[in-house]
């Protein structure tokens, strides 16, 4: 499998763990967050970086819908970033299926937990008190409105 078609399977993994494809992203929503999963080609070698935005509903006087703006944007009110991940990495030979399996796993463990919580304040603001994100003052201020 080359990274090309990663992404098509990537695309199925997240097609099948409810989040929907739109603009070259991956997008899930709730009536209080949008999250966005974004594969970002990395500059210097074979790999992949697995960029996580998340928006949060009325949060500076903003309503967010999924637009090619949105899911292109290069940061959300949080930003977190999956990086180092031997199924990112296509530099190193792995099987096809043994790769897919992996990607499966990856969005069992980490990604379908940490977008549950962060589809909405009250899970963002426990993952901050965790410190699995970083919460900056203003986004902070915003989970209190």
């Amino acid at each position: 499998m080359d990274s090309k078609e990663f992404k098509t399977i990537f695309g199925e993994v997240a097609n099948a763990n409810t989040f929907k494809k739109a603009f070259g992203g991956w997008y899930k929503e709730s009536p209080e967050c949008i999250v966005v999963l974004e594969l970002q080609k990395s500059s210097f070698a074979d790999s992949y970086y697995l960029n996580i935005k998340i928006f949060i509903q009325g949060a500076f006087e903003r309503t967010y819908t999924p637009s090619k703006d949105l899911i292109k944007s290069s940061m959300g009110h949080v930003t977190n970033q999956i990086r180092d991940k031997d199924i990112l990495n296509f530099d190193e030979p792995m099987d096809d299926d043994k790769r897919k399996q992996k990607l499966e796993i990856l969005f069992t463990e980490f990604i379908m937990p940490f977008t549950d919580k962060a589809l909405s304040r009250q899970g963002l603001k426990e993952l901050g008190h965790q410190e699995k994100i970083s919460l900056l003052p203003a986004v902070k201020q915003q989970l209190e409105v």
